[in-house]
C-alpha cells in the first residue's frame, strides 16, 4: 500500500487507529454482553465503555509495550487498562487474541467490500451512460485482433456493463461470507466464555457468528474474497486492455483524454500514450497476486496457527486499496474516454467490404449452391480484396456464379450495414432491463 496508488477513505479502514478503535469496539460490547447475562457488574462495562471511548490510543505507547511483551494484543490491552483503571479486569475475560483480531479483520473486511462496492456501482454508471450515447454508433467487431463483423461501440460497453455486474453481485456474496464474528475463547471450544455473548456481539457489530471458530475464522471465506477481488481486477484489466489497442496509431478509435499541459514523453513532444489503462493493466497484476497467498492461508494446522496472519497484514490494505484506486481510475477513464465515430466507420471500410462475406455466403447457400462451394466462391474473392486488388462487391457482381444465384440488386442489398444493428435494442433490454 503506496500513497500513489491510495485514496484516503480505503487507506484509513488500515491505519492502526482505526484498527484499536476497532479492537475496543469488540472489548466493549463483549463486556457489555457480558454485564447484560450478569457475568460482570453493569458498573464496570458502562466505566469500561465510557473511558474507552473517551480515550486518544497511543500507537507509539502501543508499539513499545509490544517491544516487550512481543504480542500485539496484550499491549493493546495492556494500554487500555492505563485508561480504564481497575475495572479493566472485567476486559477480555474468557477470549482469547483470534476473538479479537479476526473479528476486526472481519469488519475491516466488510467496510472495505462497502467502498469497492460504491466503486463498482460509479464505474456502471459511467459505462451505462457512455453504452447508451453510442448505442448506435457502427465499429467493426474483432476476433483474434482481426476485423470480424459489425458491432455498435454501445455494444461493446454494454458487455463490460453487463460483467461488472456480475462482478457487483459477486462482491456482495464475498462481503456477506467474510462478516463474521468470533467469540469463542481457546481452540473455539466456549468453555470460558458463553455462546450468547458471541452472538450478541455479533449483533451490536453488524456480523453473524462463526458456526465452529476453531479459535480462528476458517480461511476459505477470506479465500473466496481474495480471489473476487482477483476476478474484479481481471475485468478492469480486460476493459483497460479493449481502450489500449483501440488507442493504437493504426487504430485509434477511442483514447484516454488528454488534459492540457499533459506530456506523453520526456523526449517525443507528439505521444498521446494510454498510460492510465497500461497503469491499470499493472495493477490488475498486483491484485491477482494476493489471491495465491489468500489460498495457501486455508490450510492452517489443527486448530490455529499464525502462518496466516503475517500474509493478511499485507493482503488486506494492499488488494482492498489497490482495488479501491483502480476501480476509481478506470471510471474516470470510461467517462472521459474520447470516442471517434468516423474513425470507427473508416475501419470497417477497410477491408473493402469483406465484413459482410458471412452475409453472402449464407445467401448463397440459401438460393441451393453447397455450403462447401459457395464458401469456396466467397473466399475466392475475399482474398483477392485481401491482398489489395479492389473491392469485394465488385468481384461477386463479376462472378457468374455468384450473380446466377443471386441478383445484382439483392447482392447489393447484403452490404447494408444497418442489417447488423437489428438486434441491439434486444441487447441493450436484456443488459439495462425494458426501457433503460
Amino acid at each position: 500500500m503506496i500513497p500513489r496508488y491510495s485514496r484516503p477513505e480505503m487507506a484509513s479502514i488500515w491505519a492502526p487507529e482505526t484498527r484499536f478503535r476497532i479492537w475496543f469496539e469488540i472489548e466493549a460490547a463483549a463486556a457489555e454482553a457480558m454485564a447484560d447475562i450478569g457475568l460482570i457488574p453493569a458498573d464496570a462495562a458502562r466505566t469500561i465503555r465510557k473511558k474507552g471511548d473517551a480515550a486518544e490510543f497511543d500507537v507509539a505507547r502501543i508499539d513499545e509495550i509490544e517491544r516487550e511483551v512481543k504480542h500485539d494484543v496484550i499491549a493493546f490491552l495492556t494500554h487500555l487498562a492505563e485508561f480504564i483503571g481497575p475495572e479493566s479486569r472485567f476486559v477480555h475475560l474468557g477470549m482469547t487474541s483470534s476473538d479479537v483480531l479476526d473479528t476486526c479483520l472481519s469488519i475491516q473486511l466488510s467496510r472495505a467490500a462497502d467502498l469497492l462496492l460504491a466503486d463498482v456501482d460509479a464505474l456502471l454508471a459511467a459505462l451505462k451512460r457512455r453504452a447508451f450515447e453510442h448505442r448506435l454508433t457502427p465499429t467493426i467487431g474483432r476476433s483474434h485482433g482481426i476485423h470480424a463483423e459489425p458491432t455498435t461501440f454501445g455494444v461493446k460497453l454494454a458487455g463490460f456493463h453487463a460483467e461488472f455486474e456480475r462482478n457487483r453481485r459477486r462482491l456482495a456474496s464475498a462481503r456477506e461470507e467474510i462478516a463474521t464474528c468470533a467469540m469463542s475463547g481457546s481452540v473455539g471450544s466456549f468453555a470460558n466464555i458463553d455462546p450468547r455473548i458471541e452472538e450478541m456481539v455479533a449483533a451490536k457489530l453488524g456480523l453473524t457468528p462463526e458456526p465452529v471458530s476453531t479459535q480462528v475464522i476458517p480461511r476459505d471465506r477470506h479465500a473466496a474474497f481474495f480471489a473476487t477481488l482477483g476476478v474484479v481486477a481481471s475485468s478492469i484489466e480486460r476493459l483497460a486492455t479493449e481502450i489500449r489497442h483501440l488507442q493504437r496509431t493504426e487504430v485509434l478509435e477511442a483514447e484516454e483524454y488528454f488534459s492540457p499541459g499533459q506530456k506523453g514523453s520526456s523526449s517525443m513532444p507528439h505521444k498521446r500514450n494510454p498510460v492510465l489503462t497500461e497503469n491499470l493493466t499493472g495493477l490488475a497484476r498486483m491484485v491477482r497476486a494476493y489471491v495465491t497467498p489468500a489460498l495457501e492461508n486455508v490450510a492452517l494446522w489443527h486448530e490455529r496457527d499464525i502462518s496466516h496472519s503475517s500474509v493478511e497484514r499485507m493482503i488486506g490494505p494492499d488488494a482492498t486499496v489497490t482495488l479501491d484506486f483502480a476501480l476509481s481510475r478506470l471510471t474516470g477513464v470510461v467517462d472521459n474516454l474520447v470516442i471517434y465515430p468516423d474513425r470507427m466507420r473508416a475501419n470497417l471500410d477497410r477491408l473493402g467490404g469483406l465484413i459482410h462475406s458471412q452475409r453472402v455466403l449464407l445467401a448463397l447457400a440459401q438460393a441451393g449452391m453447397s455450403r462447401e462451394d459457395a464458401y469456396a466462391a466467397v473466399q475466392r474473392h475475399a482474398m483477392r480484396v485481401w491482398n489489395g486488388e479492389g473491392q469485394f462487391l465488385d468481384f461477386l457482381k463479376e462472378d457468374p456464379e455468384v450473380t446466377q444465384a443471386i441478383q445484382v440488386s439483392d447482392l447489393e442489398a447484403l452490404f447494408d450495414l444497418d442489417y447488423h444493428f437489428k438486434n441491439v435494442d434486444a441487447i441493450f433490454d436484456r443488459v439495462f432491463g425494458p426501457g433503460g
